[in-house]
């Protein structure tokens, strides 16, 4: 499957106007991803690398348009057709990051309780292929190798993996790239699940992270400007501005005593898709941090819950 959407001029979006440092390549933009071809492919999967009662752990690879994208995938042990959720990890730096990092519980989880697990290194991660624009481009890469994840499962015709049964599930970081992908892509997956997201506007994290970073804020500055300064592109970075597109059912679970992510930015993620007719739904815990030490076990009872409503 290809998805291919109209031209950004053709939905009445303003074109993409970065400074002239910034290359075509790092088009940060909403737009500028709905507009270009998102095409997966070609899921490769080794021979079982560990195994338990319940599930094979395998390396996987597939092709996220013209990039090789790694990851770890559980597989429940049976015959299948079994759903299958793609999983959006939060930071960790690609210098230490490992194939398959984070999400361990997650991962677990849902193999033994009879979904295939599907998680995404990103490029420039583990043994995915480069891209020396990704720090760019405002995690718009990431979300496209998340979109093509779904794809490809699409693609692939494995048996064990149903084509037609895929959510998607991201954790801080990824949970901002999944809001991307809903709104780039919408229909390549059938059910969204956020943990203790960044915000869904790029001003909030550019100010939280990259700007105290000056290897990059800087040159994030260079390419596009301060956002006062050049605000119609900046919003257009904005996946919150996009929720209209979303088709999808989205639940999120955020803690009130969240210090990495404020609970003002799920609030107001909240209150944006509902304001666009999105059917979401948002989970607090109160006290719990980004982590979930307390709560995880509830949480993730809802999110089996919330996959069996829509994935059934």
């Amino acid at each position: 499957m290809v998805i291919r959407v109209a031209l950004a001029a053709a939905l009445g979006l303003a074109a993409f106007t970065a400074a002239p440092t910034a290359s075509a390549t790092t088009d940060p933009t909403i737009p500028g991803a709905i507009a270009r071809e998102q095409s997966g492919g070609d899921f490769r999967a080794s021979k079982a690398v560990s195994s338990t009662a319940d599930y094979t752990r395998h390396r996987f690879t597939y092709r996220s348009n013209d990039l090789t994208i790694s990851g770890i995938m559980n597989r429940p042990k049976g015959k299948g057709p079994f759903p299958v959720v793609v999983l959006a990890h939060g930071y960790i730096d690609p210098d230490y990051y490992w194939s398959g990092q984070g999400f361990r519980r997650e991962q677990d989880w849902l193999a033994r309780n009879g979904y295939v697990a599907l998680h995404v290194d990103y490029r420039n991660h583990a043994r995915s292929d480069e891209d020396p624009d990704a720090d760019l481009n405002m995690r718009i890469g990431y979300a496209e190798d998340v979109i093509n994840a779904g794809l490809a499962v699409k693609n692939s015709n494995i048996s064990y993996m149903d084509p037609d049964r895929i959510a998607v599930l991201g954790r801080s970081m990824g949970g901002g790239v999944v809001y991307q992908a809903l709104a780039i892509a919408p229909g390549v997956f059938d059910a969204a699940i956020t943990y203790a997201s960044v915000s869904s506007d790029p001003i909030d994290n550019f100010n939280r992270w990259q700007r105290k970073r000056y290897d990059i804020g800087d040159r994030i500055l260079k390419a596009y400007g301060e956002p006062s300064k050049n605000p119609d592109l900046w919003a257009e970075m904005s996946s919150r501005n996009y929720f209209d597109r979303i088709t999808e059912p989205v639940l999120s679970f955020h803690g009130t005593s969240d210090g990495t992510c404020d609970i003002r930015w799920a609030r107001e993620t909240q209150q944006a898709l509902e304001n666009a007719g999105v059917d979401a739904r948002l989970v607090e815990y109160k006290g719990a941090d980004h982590y979930f030490y307390g709560p995880w076990n509830d949480s993730i009872r809802q999110v089996g819950r919330f996959l069996d409503s829509h994935l059934d």
